[in-house]
């Protein structure tokens, strides 16, 4: 039988469903303004100012939604006036927010990553199947018609068997050093609640409201900010879900507090289902170098992790790659090579010439018009999956989750990884980060 929050969003396809948004700046912005669309009654934040903002510009809309600065408290006392729940809030939070709203009954929408760590992953998909609600993760990407149109031609043969992938991000998501010195919290910030379930320590700068994604503790690093997006199609077009091994083949920075600066990280998948074995390679952050033309106050300049052979493709094909900090993906073919940017976009056979000389492949995939929480919203109406439910956000979080166990073995050291067991076989060390311990109270 189908929960109740189907019955009631399928009574009409055009009906206005209820929604929550949980976190309310930055990506929460775009939740907020479609939440507004449908109809929003509540709003959550643990920055005052962010809430009050919020509430603010709902109010612009004639809406008038309730305000929390606790998610646990809105889920007590409104959970039946709810339909869907948006969790746009820093990673930690993430596996929690989504958890009590599925286990009301509620669709879920969660920005990417899915969640923490992979046993967040596992336990989020079993509990989406288990209540029958309709779930996304926000890789907006998996939406778009550029990821569909790279599987149909990887799929039609554009350049035989894949056999090696190189994705990469410039963009810094850790660094090194200690913890910064405590200090006062700031006048409206709840700081127990943007805590949460993570380990408890004084309030420091550099977390919030931007620079979390550096931290272990609440942040999953470049892998979890990029990789969602420029390693999606190497997941879906390639079947990658299962591999066997995981290497870090070098970093700079990172430590006890803080992901690496910058990382290469390789995955090690089997033959698979007629395919070939694969090695799928990712490169993030940047690194630092010194301009001896420049004055010493300007001669350090971030210089983004790019694969190596850019360069070279750059020269053989007559194109230029580095498309900004974003990234893309080389697909390595026995036949040829392609290329796509960061979200799947300009999917092509290169050189162009080659690309013009292959017939367009058939559609296999249904293309979807709008944006992903438009496509998340109608799929609740329908009472059906979206592209990228819980199950799909599940195994490519834990995909890109493998790679913080290579990071934390060091570079050089094999991790052999037992998809089946959820265990690595080879480092018995690595066994306690694939989860973690909730602080008191913040269990679903």
């Amino acid at each position: 039988m189908l929960k109740a929050p189907h019955l009631l969003a399928a009574s009409s396809p055009n009906s206005k469903l209820a929604v929550a948004v949980i976190g309310c700046g930055g990506r929460g912005e775009v939740s907020l303004e479609a939440g507004l669309g449908e109809r929003l009654v509540a709003i959550v934040d643990v920055d005052d100012t962010r809430l009050g903002a919020a509430a603010k510009k709902a109010a612009g809309q004639g809406a008038r939604p309730r305000t929390f600065y606790d998610y646990r408290r809105m889920f007590d006392v409104m959970h039946k006036e709810i339909d869907v729940v948006l969790v746009a809030t820093p990673d930690h939070h993430h596996a929690p927010a989504s958890m009590r709203a599925i286990k009301h009954g509620k669709h879920v929408f969660c920005e990417k990553p899915l969640c923490h760590d992979i046993a967040e992953a596992r336990a989020l998909a079993k509990a989406a199947k288990q209540h029958k609600v309709t779930t996304m993760m926000g890789n907006q990407g998996h939406c778009a018609d550029g990821y569909r149109t790279l599987c149909e031609y990887i799929w039609a043969g554009a350049i035989g068997d894949v056999i090696e992938t190189h994705s990469w991000s410039g963009f810094v998501n850790g660094g090194a050093g200690a913890r910064p010195p405590a200090k006062p919290v700031p006048a409206g910030l709840h700081w127990d609640q943007w805590l949460g379930p993570a380990p408890y320590r004084d309030y420091h700068e550099g977390l919030h409201p931007a620079y979390w994604r550096y931290y272990r503790d609440f942040g999953t690093g470049g892998l979890g900010d990029w990789g969602c997006h420029n390693l999606d199609g190497v997941f879906w077009a390639l079947n990658a879900a299962h591999p066997a091994a995981i290497e870090c083949l070098g970093m700079m920075g990172g430590g006890e507090e803080k992901h690496p600066q910058a990382s290469v990280i390789r995955w090690e998948i089997p033959a698979r289902e007629g395919l070939p074995p694969l090695k799928a390679y990712w490169y993030d952050g940047s690194s630092l170098k010194l301009d001896a033309k420049a004055g010493s106050a300007r001669g350090q300049i971030w210089t983004p992790n790019y694969p190596p052979m850019l360069f070279d493709f750059e020269k053989k094909f007559d194109c230029d790659f580095r498309e900004g900090w974003d990234g893309g993906t080389f697909y390595i073919g026995t036949k040829g090579v392609m290329h796509t940017a960061c979200y799947g976009q300009r999917p092509r056979i290169l050189p162009e010439e080659a690309h013009a000389a292959f017939p367009v492949p058939p559609q296999r995939i249904p293309r979807i018009k709008g944006s992903h929480l438009s496509h998340f919203f109608e799929c609740c109406k329908a009472g059906k999956p979206t592209c990228a439910d819980f199950d799909y956000a599940a195994a490519i979080t834990e995909f890109l989750l493998l790679g913080h166990l290579a990071i934390a073995a060091g570079p050089g050291t094999r991790v052999e990884w037992s998809s089946e067991k959820g265990r690595c076989t080879n480092v018995a060390g690595l066994n306690r980060l694939p989860g973690r311990r909730y602080r008191k109270g913040w269990n679903a």
